[in-house]
Formats: structure tokens, C-alpha cells, sequence
């Protein structure tokens, strides 16, 4: 390994932040600030520490977030000062750094306004949105206005997040925040957050001058219609319980699942999700006991659990609410997991989007952890498990599993090439269960209620409840559920379908379109496939006639370019190539568009066949579906 690291020094403030994550230098060559350090005989003798330090590169990207969260951006003197740190390649982290959307390498102000402009978002007034800020802000006012993917906020759309650097230490009960322009001083500010949604210029420019006063976020309950009804089984909690309290969580059927996964005991649990047909959440719809399975039976150890927070699918926003209304369940959800496959470490992957979710289950892992839910002995019983959070920090590709394993080891978040597959060698080369939010809140009823009343649930090949994010052109739009086999047409009948509706979008960017008058879909993975289309992670936009259908296709093939890690050509070029020839058939139509349409279909293709990952095979799933099903550019 050849580490080239320039002449540029850290700041005070950024080797504060970097020594905050990682402690105290263990040698003065981990500095290396030249005449100014004072290297101590044994220091002049040997250096230590660059196996130990090798071994930590997975704090790669926490060290990254600790200094963008402290100063706004990441200089070459803090890159380097942590690649020292680390022994990490500083060209190798220069990559690291400049993969995910919340980082910059570039100077900026410390407070920066992520303004999405996805698909809910941009047929919301997201454009008008932005220019209102960027009229209002003006030059010199010290706040970066950057235009985002989904924020995962599309019931309440337009949307807008504040993020302001500065020091952690400020917060409750902690000194007052700096009044001063937010470019001024960044030693003295505190860091802080404001989500404004549904945003206009006025209020996203207020939280900008000031994210503490901000209106605070409603309620996690604002976003299920149908919270308190009676008959729910994966929303019963939200808008009922304190997401911050175990006590209330526990009062209300919390850990009843647990205790009941250490009477069956691990090859007990995986038996009870087997046959309850439990299948991923997330799109693939794999067979969760298979994998819990498989991964316990490698004699391979350790072992470990992944919950994949990272919902970055324009339109879906369930595990946010999920997270946000009711984070004990998912906490409880993991250890189950945990303690079926063998694991004593479980990973949380969670977007960096979102701040409030991760203030929760902040919470509710320390709450877990000090009343022995969590830790060396969960519950009296000898099994040793805990969770750590891994923040994500703006990367679509980082929802394909593999992608994550490798943003959470310090790399890259690019896909991996399989076999092997994550339940042989996944995180850290170890067998590696991975499960979405919603998977795993599955397993609770499973056990308390049993496999066999679950699997009544739903139909016989897609068994259970299932979340469903409604957005865009609805009365009500949010998070419903509705057990498997409910038709689209019910569905859009509880969240107010528009009489005008012109079509809908399921499954999200990566999905497909379908008509206004095939309501009678059956909302089943099977279901889905013989309409021709995908149910996806749940996503369900709803689009009237008053929304230029072609400047969501372009916004879907600008999301596809942006979030292409650029590993494979297929998907690298395809998508650049879609996106101009939309470009270039935005105002035509008939005959005039037609070679654009066969080169549309041959990208599309080349696409679908020969991509490493979901992201390359389904770029041209919406455009496809728009042009054949919908007619979009006749």
C-alpha cells in the first residue's frame, strides 16, 4: 500500500473532530505535522499502531461525517489528517469522499439547504421552490442551496432540509446557538437540522437563517391516515405511543416477541418466518427464513445482521415513518434477527436524510442498552447482542446490499459481483444477514401472533400485511397498509383518488407506470407481474392530467445519471444516453421522435441485460412502461 499524503494541515477544528470519533493519536507519526510535533523516544524508535489502525478503515465514514458535521465541508488537510489516522490511501478516500451526495471537497458555507427536486417534489412546485430561495438568499449569504434526490418526505411535498456544521457539543441544555450569519465563526455554532415540508420560500429561507428555531416536524402519526384505527398490525403503535418512551412501547405488547424468540429458540424463530412466507419488503421479495437460514448454517463466524435503513427509492418514505413513529419495534425487530442467525453485532444503515429518525433510535438503542434489552446478556438469557448506526450520507446505490456493505466497511459504495452471496461473505467477509426496515417489523406479529394466522393474512403466495406510500395527487396522501391482494383501486379509493387521474407510477423511479383504468391490479408481487408491472418497495404516485408527463420521465433518467456509481459501462453510459435522447424528444412527438424512441429501447436493453445491479437493470423500467403503456410522446 503506497500512501502519498500532501503538505495541507487540518485545522484545530477538524482534528478535534476527527480525535473525537477516534481518540488521541496513539504516536506522533499518526500527525505528522512536521517541526511542530515533538516525537518522543519511542516514537524516533518504531512506529505503532498501522495494523490497529488498517483494521478500523469501516470509521472511514463516520470520520467523514464527523468533519463535514463540524466544519460544512472536507478539506484536504482533514482528509489527510485522517488518513493518517486511519492508514487509509488519501487517493482512496479522496474517492470515498467524493462518492456521496452531503460531502464536498470544495469550500462552502457551513449551513447548506438540500431542496428536493425528485418526482413527488417536482410536480409539487420544487423548481419555483428553488428559484423563491435562490431570489430570497441572494449572493453572500452564507448558505449553499443544493439541489437533492427525495428527502423521503413526499406526503408533504414540496420539501426542504437544513443541515448547519458546527460543534456537537451544543444542544439541550447545552449553551445557546451562535446568532451570527452562519458563515461566521464555525468553532462557536452548534450543529443542527431543520426539515420543512411542505415548504415554501419564505419558511425554507427562515429555517435557513436559523435551524433551531424552526417549526418543529409534525407528529410520525401526520403520515398514516389510518393511525388509531383498530385492525392494524404493522401501524397499530404509531400515534398511539411515545416514540421516545420504552416504558409506554412495552405497555403496549413491546418484547413480547423477543421472549417468545428465546422460548423457540433460533432454528425456532427461522421455522416460524419460513412458514409464515414472509419475503423481502424491499422489492426483491426474496424468502426471508432462506436467508436467515442459510446464514446460520455458515460455519464461518462471526456472523452479522444488516438492517438497511437507506430507503432512497423516489416516492418511498414507510421505513421513515416506521422509524420515526415506533423505533423500539425495529430495535426489538433486529435482535430477533440477530439471535436467529447466530449474530452479536447488528449494523443499522440509516439515510443521512434523516435526522429525526436517528435522534430516535438514538435513543432507543441507549434505552435498550440500559435496561438490559440490549448488550452482553438480552434479557436474563446469555445471548449477547448490540446494534451500532451507520450513517448513509446521500447514495442511491447504496440500497443494493452489497453497495452497502462496502460504504459501511470504508469504501466505495459500489456493488459487488455474485456469488458469493451476503449469507456466505458479505460485511467484513462474513456470512451477513440483510433485511429492509419493514422485513424485519414483520417478524414481531409472526411471533406473537403465530405463522399460521399471519400466512391467513394476504393471498397464498404473497402472505401478510404490506405498507404502501401514496403521494403526489391524492387527498390523503401517506402511508397506508393493506394486506396483500387489496386492488390499486381500493387502495387510491382510502387515500382520495383525482377524478382526473392520468396514471399511476408503482414502485417507484425504478418502476412502471400504469393506466388510470386498470384500478383492478392486484397489489401482489405475483399480482404485479402479470399486469405487466412491479410492486417495488410500495410506492404508489398517483399523477392527474395537470403533470407534464414528460418532465417526470426526464427527472427519472436525470436520477438514474446522477445515482450510477459509474463501476459497469452499461450503466455508466446507458443512462447518460437516456437522458439526452429524452432531452432531445421533450418537444416532439409522432415521426420526428421515432429514432430517438429504437435508440431509447436499445440503451434500454444493452441496459436491463448486461448491468451489474438493480440500478442499471431497471433504469428503463418507467420509460418503457410511459412510452408503451401510456402513449407519453405520441
Amino acid at each position: 500500500m503506497d500512501l502519498h499524503f500532501g503538505d495541507s494541515k487540518p485545522t484545530d477544528e477538524e482534528r478535534e473532530a476527527v480525535d473525537a470519533l477516534l481518540g488521541p493519536p496513539g504516536s506522533a507519526w499518526e500527525t505528522a505535522f512536521g517541526d511542530s510535533t515533538v516525537r518522543s523516544d519511542a516514537d524516533l524508535r518504531w512506529a505503532r499502531g498501522g495494523r490497529a489502525a488498517r483494521e478500523r478503515r469501516d470509521l472511514l465514514l463516520p470520520g467523514l461525517h464527523a468533519v463535514n458535521d463540524r466544519v460544512g465541508w472536507i478539506s484536504e488537510g482533514a482528509l489527510d489528517y485522517l488518513c493518517r489516522r486511519l492508514t487509509v490511501p488519501p487517493a482512496e478516500a479522496y474517492g470515498v469522499a467524493t462518492f456521496y451526495s452531503m460531502f464536498s471537497v470544495k469550500p462552502r458555507p457551513a449551513t447548506v439547504l438540500h431542496v428536493c427536486t425528485d418526482v413527488a417534489c417536482a410536480a409539487k412546485g420544487a423548481a419555483e421552490l428553488c428559484a423563491g430561495v435562490e431570489g430570497r438568499l441572494g449572493l453572500g449569504s452564507g448558505v449553499s442551496v443544493e439541489r437533492s434526490p427525495c428527502l423521503g418526505l413526499c406526503e408533504r411535498a414540496p420539501a426542504a432540509l437544513v443541515v448547519r456544521a458546527g460543534s456537537p457539543a451544543a444542544g439541550p441544555g447545552g449553551p445557546p446557538p451562535d446568532p451570527r450569519p452562519s458563515n461566521a465563526g464555525g468553532a462557536e455554532k452548534s450543529h443542527s437540522t431543520a426539515v420543512v415540508a411542505p415548504a415554501t420560500p419564505e419558511a425554507a429561507v427562515l429555517a435557513a437563517s436559523a435551524p433551531e428555531a424552526a417549526e418543529p416536524e409534525p407528529p410520525a402519526s401526520l403520515a398514516v391516515p389510518q393511525a388509531g384505527q383498530p385492525g392494524l398490525t404493522l401501524l397499530r403503535r404509531i400515534g398511539v405511543v411515545d416514540p421516545a418512551s420504552l416504558d409506554d412501547y412495552r405497555s403496549h405488547g413491546g418484547y413480547t416477541a423477543l421472549r417468545r424468540a428465546f422460548e423457540l429458540g433460533p432454528a425456532g424463530v427461522i421455522r416460524e418466518v419460513t412458514d409464515a412466507g414472509l419475503v423481502g419488503r424491499g422489492g426483491a421479495a426474496f424468502p426471508t427464513g432462506v436467508k436467515w437460514k442459510a446464514t446460520a448454517s455458515q460455519p464461518d463466524h462471526p456472523h452479522y445482521l444488516v438492517c438497511n435503513a437507506d430507503e432512497s427509492e423516489p416516492g418511498t418514505f414507510k421505513d421513515r415513518v416506521l422509524m420515526e413513529g415506533d423505533p423500539y419495534s425495529l430495535i426489538e425487530a433486529m435482535t430477533i434477527a440477530g439471535y436467529a442467525v447466530g449474530a452479536h453485532k447488528g449494523y443499522l444503515y440509516l439515510r443521512g436524510e434523516y435526522p429525526r429518525a436517528l435522534r430516535l433510535l438514538d435513543n432507543a438503542i441507549e434505552q435498550a442498552r440500559a435496561r438490559g434489552l440490549l448488550g452482553d446478556d438480552v434479557l436474563g438469557q446469555g445471548y449477547a447482542f448490540d446494534i451500532e448506526i451507520r450513517r448513509g450520507a446521500g447514495a442511491y446505490i447504496c440500497g443494493e446490499e452489497t453497495a452497502l456493505f462496502n460504504s459501511i466497511e470504508g469504501y466505495r459504495g459500489e456493488p459487488r459481483s455474485k456469488p458469493p452471496f451476503p449469507v456466505e461473505k458479505g460485511l467484513f467477509g462474513k456470512p451477513t444477514a440483510e433485511n429492509n426496515v419493514e422485513t424485519l417489523v414483520n417478524v414481531l406479529p409472526i411471533l406473537t401472533m403465530g405463522a399460521e394466522a399471519y400466512a391467513a393474512i394476504g393471498t397464498e403466495k404473497s402472505t401478510g400485511p404490506k405498507l404502501f406510500c401514496v403521494s403526489e395527487s391524492v387527498e390523503r396522501p401517506g402511508i397506508y397498509e393493506l394486506p396483500f391482494g387489496a386492488t390499486l383501486g381500493e387502495l387510491l379509493g382510502l387515500a382520495g383518488k383525482p377524478g382526473n387521474l392520468r396514471a399511476v407510477l408503482l414502485g417507484g423511479a425504478a418502476g412502471g407506470f400504469v393506466r388510470a383504468d386498470e384500478m383492478d391490479i392486484p397489489l401482489t408481487f405475483e399480482g404485479t407481474r402479470a399486469a405487466g408491472t412491479t410492486l417495488g418497495s410500495g410506492v404508489v404516485l398517483a399523477i392527474d392530467d395537470t403533470v407534464p408527463l414528460p418532465r417526470i420521465l426526464l427527472r427519472i433518467a436525470e436520477f438514474f445519471r446522477d445515482e450510477s456509481c459509474g463501476q459497469c459501462v452499461p450503466c455508466r453510459v446507458g443512462t447518460v444516453r437516456q437522458e439526452e435522447a429524452l432531452h432531445r424528444i421533450a418537444e416532439r412527438t409522432g415521426a420526428a421522435a421515432a429514432g430517438d424512441i429504437a435508440l431509447l429501447r436499445e440503451v434500454g436493453r444493452a441496459m436491463r441485460d448486461a448491468s451489474i445491479c438493480g440500478l442499471g437493470q431497471t433504469a428503463w423500467n418507467a420509460v418503457e412502461s410511459a412510452i408503451d403503456r401510456l402513449g407519453a410522446y405520441e
